[in-house]
C-alpha cells in the first residue's frame, strides 16, 4: 500500500483510501485505493497480478526468511455505468464499523458497506463516506465497474480468439518479486526488468517497471 501511495505522491496523482481492513495479526488484510489523475489507469494497469515479497520477518524471533504474497487488482472508473444492470437478489450486503482513518464520527456506527456479487464472487467495500447510504452507492459503482471490465475482457478474448493470455491471479503466478534477503533485487517476471535498490522501489519508485511493461505491450501490437 505504501509503495503505491508514494508512487502517487511522486507522480502527482490523487490517492484516496476507500476501504481498509487490518490483518488478523499484523499489517493489512486488504485495502482499496481510488487513484485519479493524468494517465492513472494507463500507468497502473501493469500492476495487476500477484506480487511476491521475500524478507526476514520482523515478527519472527528466530529471524528466519519468509515469503509473502499480495494480490493487486486494477480496475478503471468508467464514465457511464447506467447500462450495467445488477439484480439486487444476487447481492449479499454486509455492514460493519470503519477501521481506517476518518475520525470518531465515522467509527461510531456501522456505516461501512461490503457487497458480494454472488454469481461472480466479486467483493467490493467502501467506508470512506460518513453515511451507510453513500458508502453503498460508491460500492455499487465499484461493483459495476468491475463487472463492466469483466465483460470487456470476455469480449476481447472472444474477438481475438485468445485463450489463457493473461495469468490467473493466484499463488505461483507472480508478476514481480521483491527480495530483501539474502540479496536485494526487484525483478518483473514478464519483462525481466530488474533493479537492486529494493528500498527505493518500495518507496514508490516503480516507474521504470511500468515503462518496461508498456514498451513490451507496444511491441506486441
Amino acid at each position: 500500500m505504501r509503495m503505491y501511495v508514494r508512487f502517487c505522491e511522486r507522480n502527482k496523482l490523487k490517492c484516496q483510501v476507500m476501504d481498509y481492513q487490518d490483518g488478523d495479526e499484523a499489517g493489512i488484510k486488504s485495502v482499496t485505493l481510488r487513484i485519479s489523475g493524468k494517465h492513472a489507469y494507463g500507468l497502473l494497469k501493469s500492476e495487476k497480478g500477484v506480487h511476491r515479497l521475500v524478507r526476514i520477518s520482523p515478527f519472527d524471533a528466530n529471524k528466519r526468511r519468509h515469503t509473502s504474497f499480495a494480490s493487486v487488482s486494477v480496475v478503471p472508473e468508467f464514465d457511464d455505468l447506467k447500462d450495467v444492470k445488477i439484480n439486487e437478489s444476487e447481492l449479499k450486503i454486509d455492514t460493519y464499523h470503519s477501521q481506517g482513518a476518518g475520525g470518531q464520527n465515522v467509527n461510531k456506527t456501522e456505516s461501512a458497506v461490503r457487497i458480494t456479487h454472488l454469481p461472480t464472487g466479486i467483493v467490493v467495500s467502501c467506508q470512506v463516506e460518513r453515511s451507510q447510504m453513500n458508502n453503498k452507492e460508491t460500492a455499487l459503482n465499484m461493483l459495476k465497474a468491475k463487472l463492466m471490465q469483466l465483460e470487456q475482457e470476455k469480449r476481447n478474448k472472444e474477438l481475438a480468439n485468445i485463450v489463457g493470455e493473461q495469468k490467473n491471479i493466484e499463488w505461483g503466478s507472480q508478476i514481480r518479486s521483491y527480495v530483501f534477503c539474502p540479496y536485494t533485487l526487484v525483478k518483473d517476471n514478464r519483462t525481466n526488468y530488474e533493479e537492486v535498490d529494493v528500498n527505493s522501489v518500495m518507496d514508490g519508485n516503480i516507474i521504470n517497471f511500468i515503462y518496461a511493461y508498456l514498451e513490451m505491450e507496444v511491441k506486441k501490437c
